[in-house]
C-alpha cells in the first residue's frame, strides 16, 4: 500500500493501531476504548493550514508503509520515547531516536517501519504549504525562504524557546485547557524563532548539521571534518542523548566514537551549535521540564531521574536555564 498525503499516512497508522475518532469540544481524540492500554493520539488541527498532534501509544502489531507524497510542509517536535526506522528513496535505512527535530518534506517517498509492543511518545507540529501561501506571505512577505532548508532532511535540532512552547501546548492539552486562538499565536511564534535563528546569521544550528567544512582552533590552526568525522559526533550526540542522566565525560566518550578529544568537541559545538556539556544540560532541562509538566513526581525524584545528586543543584541550574524554580515552573503550567 502506497499513501499520498500526509492525511492518509496519518489515517492508516490510526486504523492499525486500532483507534477510533471521538470528537471533543477543541480536539479529536483517537483511542481505542476496548483497549485503553494501547494509548492514544490528540489532535488539534486548523484545516489545510496546520496540525498539533501529542501521541502516547503502543504498537499492537508489526506493519510497515509506503509513501509518495507530494505535499511540501514544515513539521518539527519532540520525540521523548520510540525509534523510528525509516527509508527514504536514494538513501539507506536510518533511524530516530528521543530528540527533538525539524524537517521541511517535500515530494517525499520512501517506507516506514513499525514492530509490535513499540512504545511512542511524542509532539508534533504539522504546518501546511496552504499557511505560508495564505496567511504569512500575503501578510509578511520576504521574511524567510524556507527553500534554505534542504528538503527531507531530519534536523535534529530545535532552539529551546521552541521546545519551551511545544511543552507549554502539552500541558495546556493535560489540563484540556488549550484553545484555537493560543495554538495559532505560539505557532507563530515558532515560525518567527525559526525565522530568527536563520537569518540572524548564514552560520547557525541548521547549517551547521549538513555544512562539515573547517575548524578553527585557536588563530592559526583549521581542523577539517570529514563524513568518518561526522559519523562519529553524530555516534557521540546519540550516546548523550540516551545517557544524559549519566553522560561520560570527554575522555571516556571519544575512546567510544575513535575521535580525539579536541576534535570531538570542536566538531560537536560546529555540528550541533552548542558544547557537549551544554547539549548535556540541554537534554536534562527538556526531560525534567516535561516531567514536571506531566508527572506527581517531586523535585528531588526528577533531579535525580536527570542525574543530579543533589536537588538544590538541580534547582539552580533548572532556574537558570527557565528563569524560574521547578515548583514555579510546575505552578504555571
Amino acid at each position: 500500500m502506497i499513501v499520498r498525503s500526509s492525511e492518509e499516512f496519518k489515517a492508516v497508522v490510526l486504523k492499525k493501531l486500532g483507534f477510533n475518532k471521538f470528537q471533543c469540544p477543541n480536539y479529536t481524540l483517537f483511542t481505542n476504548k476496548n483497549n485503553p492500554e494501547l494509548g492514544h493520539l490528540i489532535s488539534y488541527s486548523r484545516e489545510g493550514y496546520y496540525n498539533l498532534g501529542i501521541g502516547d501509544y503502543t504498537i499492537s502489531e508489526d506493519f510497515h508503509l509506503s509513501f509518495d507524497n507530494p505535499e511540501h510542509l514544515v513539521r518539527f517536535g519532540i520525540v521523548y520515547k520510540g525509534v523510528t526506522e525509516f527509508k527514504i528513496e536514494n538513501d539507506p535505512v536510518s533511524s530516530f531516536t528521543p530528540a527533538s527535530f525539524f524537517v521541511i518534506e517535500k515530494d517525499l517517498k520512501g517506507e516506514q517501519h513499525w514492530k509490535k509492543g513499540q512504545h511512542f511518545h511524542g509532539t508534533e507540529v504539522t504546518i501546511y504549504e496552504g499557511y505560508f501561501n495564505e496567511i504569512i506571505k500575503p501578510n509578511f512577505p520576504n521574511i524567510m525562504d524556507f527553500d534554505s532548508f534542504i528538503k527531507n532532511y531530519t534536523y535534529t535540532y530545535l532552539p529551546l524557546e521552541i521546545v519551551e512552547v511545544i511543552q507549554q501546548l502539552q500541558s495546556l492539552t493535560n489540563e484540556d485547557a488549550l484553545n484555537s486562538i493560543y495554538l495559532e499565536s505560539k505557532i507563530l511564534e515558532c515560525i518567527a524563532i525559526l525565522i530568527n535563528e536563520v537569518t540572524k546569521s548564514s552560520e547557525n544550528a541548521f547549517t551547521n548539521q549538513i555544512n562539515y567544512g573547517n575548524i578553527n582552533i585557536g588563530a592559526n590552526r583549521i581542523i577539517k571534518l570529514t563524513s568518518s568525522d561526522i559519523h562519529a559526533i553524530q555516534k557521540a550526540h546519540d550516546i548523550l542523548e540516551k545517557n544524559y542522566n549519566n553522560p561520560p565525560n570527554i575522555e571516556a566518550l571519544s575512546k567510544m566514537v575513535f575521535l580525539n578529544e579536541q576534535k570531538l568537541k570542536a566538531g560537536f559545538s560546529k555540528h550541533y551549535h552548542m558544547s557537549i556539556g551544554e547539549y548535556t544540560n540541554h537534554i536534562k532541562m527538556t526531560m525534567a521540564a516535561n516531567l514536571l509538566s506531566t508527572t506527581d513526581l517531586s523535585i528531588e525524584e526528577i533531579s535525580q531521574r536527570v542525574g543530579y545528586n543533589y536537588s538544590a543543584n538541580f534547582s539552580k541550574m533548572f532556574k537558570k536555564t527557565y528563569g524560574k524554580t521547578p515548583l514555579k515552573f510546575r505552578k504555571t503550567r
